[in-house]
């Protein structure tokens, strides 16, 4: 479809990497395995492509289940990210996980919230591209 390979595919696991817990914080205690691809488009936002391996994902009888329709998540930048948090939490959503630190030595973060309809935000403090590509991030 067009997409750039911001970070190739890589495997997180619920381990006690830094990665491995920040994966635990976002999925919970029956998280074990995902595969997840950083991709972008021409405009610079970032699109991710998930594959949980453990737990699998139930398969779909069908492609289109209107009942199930809506996103994964969305995720936006704001080097502010504790006041957004603050933001969401006193209109009625909750911060889902703590603001962590994705890197030793860069200034990246990055929180998981939820809105008062339970759908999943998350907060970069830096751009996507920026922050994802493999010179800044290291695992």
């Amino acid at each position: 479809m067009g997409f750039n390979v911001v970070k190739p595919l890589f495997e997180a696991v619920a381990d006690d990497t830094h990665i491995g817990k920040i994966f635990q914080d976002v999925f919970g205690k029956n998280f074990k395995k995902l595969k997840i691809a950083h991709l972008s488009f021409g405009n610079q936002i970032g699109f991710e492509v998930f594959e949980f391996v453990e737990p699998k994902e139930a398969k779909r009888e069908d492609n289109f289940e209107f009942w199930k329709t809506g996103f994964f998540h969305i995720c936006i930048t704001d080097p502010n990210i504790e006041d957004t948090t603050k933001r969401i939490v006193n209109s009625g959503g909750k911060q889902r996980t703590q603001i962590w630190e994705l890197t030793n030595g860069k200034p990246f973060k990055v929180v998981s919230c939820e809105d008062p309809f339970g759908n999943i935000i998350d907060i970069y403090t830096h751009g996507y591209e920026y922050l994802w590509r493999s010179e800044n991030y290291q695992k």
